[in-house]
């Protein structure tokens, strides 16, 4: 295994093998296929990681949150942004959690940028959780690589008709 990317290597003189390679998680590589190389430790870790993250999200949001009520600036001012970040966190959690297990589109992806980006602390909480199932990504990955290595198999092991009713020279 490449210590960079997890991706497997092949030894020097050797031909690389034939068929579809399984896509790298960021953070996992290529681990994911076998559940190998510290697969385990590293989802415990990721899950900690954003769970960790996510905290100090909340405390910064906390701070921010007192310095609306030392402004002063209205109770209504202050409730709009306490449900705005709701809002958006809530929708965030649930985009981010569907992208694990398919393919966003990239224009939707670049309208819901700025929403995405006010509610980060529920994209956090979705990697979090989605750590604690599998790597987050993977039933989208391994869908994709079952599908691919079941087309390749099909393509090299194709029999033409039925050998009995070959004729012969």
């Amino acid at each position: 295994m490449s210590a960079e990317n997890g991706t497997p290597e092949t030894p020097a003189g050797s031909t690389p093998p034939t068929g579809p390679r399984p896509e790298p998680i960021r953070f996992f590589g290529t681990s994911w296929v076998g559940h190998d190389h510290g697969y385990t430790a590293r989802r415990i870790a990721l899950a900690a990681g954003s769970l960790a993250a996510a905290a100090v999200a909340c405390l910064v949001l906390c701070l921010a949150y007192q310095g609306l009520q030392i402004a002063d600036i209205g109770s209504f001012v202050t409730l709009l942004v306490v449900v705005m970040f709701a809002v958006c966190s809530a929708l965030a959690f649930r985009h981010t959690w569907a992208g694990f297990s398919s393919r966003p589109d990239p224009d939707r992806q670049a309208s819901l940028r700025g929403l995405l980006t006010i509610g980060f602390i529920g994209s956090l909480l979705a990697y979090a959780f989605r750590c604690l199932i599998e790597a987050p990504g993977e039933k989208l990955h391994r869908t994709e690589y079952e599908a691919a290595r079941a087309r390749h198999e099909k393509r090299t092991t194709r029999r033409s008709g039925n050998p009995k009713k070959r004729r012969r020279p």
